[in-house]
């Protein structure tokens, strides 16, 4: 995939940061993230809406009824749909660390349908592939996505593919540099 081109927003330099700024992001400072890390480089000019939707990734990215395995499975369907390399930089890994087949991130990274071996990772593939393509979520998917993971399972997972989706279009729009990774790259 060709590079965006130059990143719009860039870090801001800490001791230029407003009072505002500082406020927002001192919770992602002491927070699991410990930094302001990519997703969060542009919306650091709008410091309330940074602060807000900071929380929500928190929750759905650590905590979520689905587990971090299925969680990173989520996020790089996202992150393919989107052709979004920034988030599929940093979450390839996490998602091999988490138990997801390399064979699965490279045939996502190659847009190609994975041979997938676990139901729930089938199944995660499924309702993502479905509700971004389609814009909608078939009875027997979402059948399927409910007996795995409930009803909580499956509006977190709802919840990921949209608070992914968001991020994708800001640093898409933002043209967000993409950071040195492992991961194999998009095509």
């Amino acid at each position: 995939m060709k590079p965006l081109g130059p990143d719009r927003y860039p870090p801001i330099p800490q001791a230029d940061w407003t009072e505002a700024q500082q406020r927002q992001a001192q919770p992602m400072l002491d927070g699991p993230r410990k930094a302001i890390v990519s997703p969060f480089v542009p919306l650091m000019r709008s410091p309330d809406l940074m602060d807000r939707v900071q929380r929500v990734g928190e929750y759905l990215r650590y905590d979520s009824a689905i587990g971090l395995r299925l969680s990173e499975l989520a996020i790089l369907c996202t992150a393919r749909f989107w052709d979004q390399p920034v988030e599929w930089a940093i979450h390839a890994p996490i998602a091999a660390q988490q138990g997801i087949d390399p064979a699965i991130i490279l045939a996502l990274a190659e847009d190609r349908l994975p041979e997938f071996t676990r139901e729930d990772e089938r199944v995660v593939h499924a309702a993502i592939s479905e509700l971004l393509h389609s814009k909608r979520l078939s009875d027997s998917t979402h059948a399927q996505a409910r007996a795995l993971f409930g009803d909580q399972g499956v509006i977190d997972l709802f919840g990921i593919v949209g608070y992914y989706s968001m991020l994708s279009v800001v640093m898409n729009g933002a043209q967000t540099a993409t950071p040195e990774t492992p991961a194999p790259p998009l095509s």
